[in-house]
């Protein structure tokens, strides 16, 4: 084809000829390829020889390393190595499975339990006798039992109330008050009642859902020497006169503490 070769020189021509000159003439034949694994890739752009660092298994090139399942297997585990392909299956016992896992893989059939002189089967659910609160699942031959969960409760536990057949307790409705208890005295007051908390110009009332309601009094009667009663809110403006501490009635003459020169007089406006 035009190129020089040595004697003896070896070369691949297209189409994976191997080829030899020997005495003058050249000798090709198709290139032998040894192959050490039984899922080999096939070979790469260029190359005539297929490789095994990776697997080719049902059509699908798998990784060095890979871990896959083959599409009709039940649990069957493969794995790619160097060129092979390893596959592990599950031990099916005949009968009843051993594990409820195993019936999932297996065409045996799962083992039925039997509990409290009943037998129920796989994956069954039944409620304790006379207990609706206890749910039981039978396993591959075990049976799981738990209660039903009730949700917390924002009450007292004196208020919280398990009716028949009920698996949770409720929150009962709190009692009707019957008065109004004051935490600082400790006087408990009857729906209705009207009393004043130490300061005469307030007066308070016990409201019938059991709050306390208070209004302060607002005194509008003014005059320049008003007469202030021990216990009564707004000062006596029509009892008399207050004058240098001292009290006097209406009309009444008194000498001005000031001046003894001037008299003074009570007179009520």
């Amino acid at each position: 084809r035009g190129i020089p070769r040595e004697p003896s020189a070896r070369w691949t021509e297209p189409g994976c000829q191997s080829c030899t000159c020997q005495g003058g003439r050249v000798l090709c034949d198709a290139v032998s390829c040894s192959v050490p694994c039984s899922h080999p890739l096939p070979a790469l752009a260029g190359g005539c020889c297929p490789t095994c660092t990776g697997c080719l298994h049902e059509g699908v090139a798998r990784a060095e390393g890979d871990v896959f399942s083959p599409s009709d297997g039940n649990c069957t585990v493969c794995v790619c190595l160097a060129g092979n392909v390893s596959c592990l299956s599950p031990e099916c016992p005949p009968g009843s499975c051993p594990s409820p896992s195993l019936a999932d893989c297996c065409s045996c059939t799962p083992e039925k339990c039997n509990f409290r002189g009943r037998t129920y089967a796989h994956g069954a659910r039944f409620s304790l006798d006379g207990d609706d609160c206890t749910t039981c699942v039978c396993q591959g031959g075990e049976v799981e039992c738990s209660f039903t969960p009730c949700p917390m409760l924002d009450c007292p536990q004196h208020q919280r109330h398990l009716g028949p057949g009920q698996c949770c307790s409720t929150c009962r409705d709190p009692p009707a008050p019957t008065g109004c208890f004051l935490d600082d005295n400790g006087v408990e007051f009857p729906v209705g009642q009207i009393w004043s908390p130490g300061d005469p110009c307030e007066l308070c009332i016990c409201q019938a859902d059991g709050s306390v309601s208070c209004q302060r009094t607002d005194c509008v009667e003014t005059c320049p020497y008003p007469i202030r009663i021990p216990g009564q809110c707004c000062p006596d403006c029509s009892a008399g006169c207050t004058y240098m501490g001292r009290i006097f009635s209406n009309n009444e003459t008194f000498p001005s503490a000031l001046d003894p020169c001037l008299s003074c007089i009570c007179l009520v406006r």
